[in-house]
């Protein structure tokens, strides 16, 4: 799983019919250190089946995990959100979304 934070939408006038419905989000993934969460710079579109909204920590599964979710079987995607994350704690930080926010 990889942990991202949402920075905003993609819109797609034009993709296959099983993507229809769907909403595209741009996610930048995170890293953590000792020093707390570390924005990569890296971005990267994702699925997203649960409501994501800007700004929120998110996980995101690649690959089959993502086709394995629920009503994404036939749906081509690669990259999806499963989870809005609460707080991170790791290597003696714990980090909340809503510091992160601010």
């Amino acid at each position: 799983m990889i942990l991202a934070r949402v920075k905003g939408q993609a819109v797609a006038s034009a993709k296959v019919d099983n993507l229809q419905g769907h909403k595209l989000l741009l996610v930048e993934l995170l890293s953590l250190d000792s020093d707390g969460i570390i924005f990569t710079r890296k971005h990267m579109v994702v699925l997203d089946p649960v409501g994501a909204g800007e700004g929120e920590l998110v996980l995101v599964v690649q690959g089959s995990s993502a086709r394995q979710a629920a009503d994404m079987r036939h749906v081509p995607v690669d990259a999806l959100i499963v989870g809005l994350v609460d707080s991170v704690t790791a290597l003696g930080q714990h980090v909340t979304a809503e510091a992160l926010a601010a």
